[in-house]
């Protein structure tokens, strides 16, 4: 499409996260090992929560969304970093861009209101434990996932539509390893200003808000657990309560980095190591962080697999 003298672009270069032919293979290596697994392992939460009766609670049911969150969030981007990997040219088109921008968008940001909806289910079960059946009934627990994936719904759409609105002229090639919000704008040939504030103001509502709530939830959490008088309880919760701040720390502290600051004319290494942490390493790390070294789980998967 012509734009006075100027072409529309129909298609960018990613330069992805190194131009070594060795070290491209290594990590061809290493991510399709992290990409396998985190497939491997979101699979099972959902195969096993699904089949077995005994794992059809709230916090499982939370965690069966936050696996599926993770599938597509992960697959919206590392399959097409391993065949990036391989290839000399290192392209995408627009209408794959704008795809895998929607995708990761709509995963990514219902991630983020689940990690807070789960640290809500946890605060109800170990501060008001006798209240949890009669508070996170089977409607409670529908209603919040479906908001979770609403929220995701509407940060996604008002990102990647000012975002993907903006003409892109001359310019294609994307430091980076996919198409991510703030490394397409670097490309515009408009001011980006309005983008850039509609994606800083939608990181406060799905970013620092969620944030807020999960402190608030581990603030009371902890508080109750420090009155307990069993020692076993005590190490349970905090056992149960690090792994998921282990997650939050990571998927939101690199998330707010990416997002939450001013938007630099350039890209630099350090924003795409750190863009590795919340669009591969989490997918990875949750199903064995929440739950492969949960005695419930492996109860189920000795059910499954016969043994």
């Amino acid at each position: 499409m012509g734009g006075g003298n100027q072409t529309y672009v129909v298609e960018f270069i990613l330069l992805g996260l190194s131009q070594d032919p060795k070290i491209q293979i290594l990590l061809f290596c290493v991510f399709l090992t992290i990409y396998l697994l985190s497939i491997f392992g979101n699979l099972l939460i959902i195969i096993l929560i699904q089949t077995d009766f005994q794992l059809h609670t709230p916090m499982y049911f939370f965690l069966k969304n936050l696996s599926f969150a993770d599938l597509c969030f992960s697959t919206s981007i590392v399959p097409q970093m391993l065949v990036h990997f391989l290839v000399k040219k290192k392209t995408i088109s627009f209408a794959g861009c704008s795809i895998q921008i929607v995708v990761f968008l709509l995963a990514g940001c219902t991630e983020c209101t689940l990690l807070a909806v789960m640290s809500y289910d946890r605060y109800v079960a170990v501060c008001k434990p006798l209240h949890y059946s009669t508070v996170m009934t089977q409607k409670v627990c529908i209603q919040l996932a479906t908001v979770s994936w609403i929220s995701g719904a509407f940060v996604c759409s008002v990102d990647s539509a000012f975002t993907l609105y903006l003409p892109y002229q001359g310019q294609n090639v994307i430091n980076h390893y996919f198409c991510e919000p703030p490394a397409l704008l670097k490309l515009a040939s408009a001011d980006t200003y309005n983008a850039e504030m509609a994606l800083f103001s939608m990181g406060v509502i799905i970013l620092l808000a969620p944030v807020s709530l999960i402190l608030v939830s581990y603030w009371n959490i902890i508080s109750t657990v420090i009155r307990m008088q069993s020692g076993e309880g005590r190490l349970k919760v905090f056992s149960t309560c690090g792994s998921h701040l282990t997650v939050v720390v990571l998927y939101y502290g690199s998330g707010i980095f990416a997002y939450m600051r001013p938007n630099s004319k350039t890209m630099n290494e350090k924003d795409k190591v750190v863009s590795v942490f919340y669009s591969v390493m989490t997918s990875m790390l949750n199903p064995i962080i929440y739950s492969l070294r949960n005695k419930d789980v492996k109860g189920a998967l000795r059910k499954l697999t016969g043994r």
